[in-house]
């Protein structure tokens, strides 16, 4: 149901009113929103890539990942997100397999990096993802 739709009132479309041309009332997203709406879709339209974003959503604790202190990681404190390592002996593939797969989340700005001496930590990037999602939405005015 679109947004401010209700059972009983259909929502009007702009383009609907005499006089109004479909391109001017429902314009299509610029270039940019559009090239950022398209990486993102593309990050999403993987199974191993929405498994990466699921592990990250839900922590260390739900896969039983090993803390970083055991890795030998540098710096004070646990670093926030999940380690390339920790991807690679949760899903069983190659470095260079998730390296790619958390290229493409961060090109499509969905999850940051932080390194912490030869470890890269991934995490969501929970404001990017929300705008992602709104444009997403406004796209479809749903």
């Amino acid at each position: 149901m679109a947004r401010g739709q209700t059972d009983e009132q259909p929502v009007s479309r702009c383009c609907d009113a005499p006089g109004t041309s479909a391109e001017r009332c429902c314009p299509p997203p610029g270039q940019e929103d559009a090239d950022r709406l398209t990486r993102v879709a593309k990050a999403l339209s993987d199974p191993i890539r929405l498994g990466m974003l699921d592990v990250m959503a839900q922590g260390r604790a739900c896969c039983g990942l090993p803390e970083p202190s055991e890795r030998g990681v540098p710096g004070a404190g646990e670093p926030a997100g999940i380690c390339v390592c920790d991807f690679q002996d949760h899903f069983g593939i190659a470095q260079s397999k998730v390296s790619y797969h958390l290229h493409v989340l961060r090109e499509a700005g969905l999850v940051r990096e932080e390194a912490r001496g030869k470890w890269s930590f991934y995490s969501i990037d929970g404001e990017a993802a929300a705008g992602a999602l709104e444009a997403f939405r406004d796209l479809m005015r749903v």
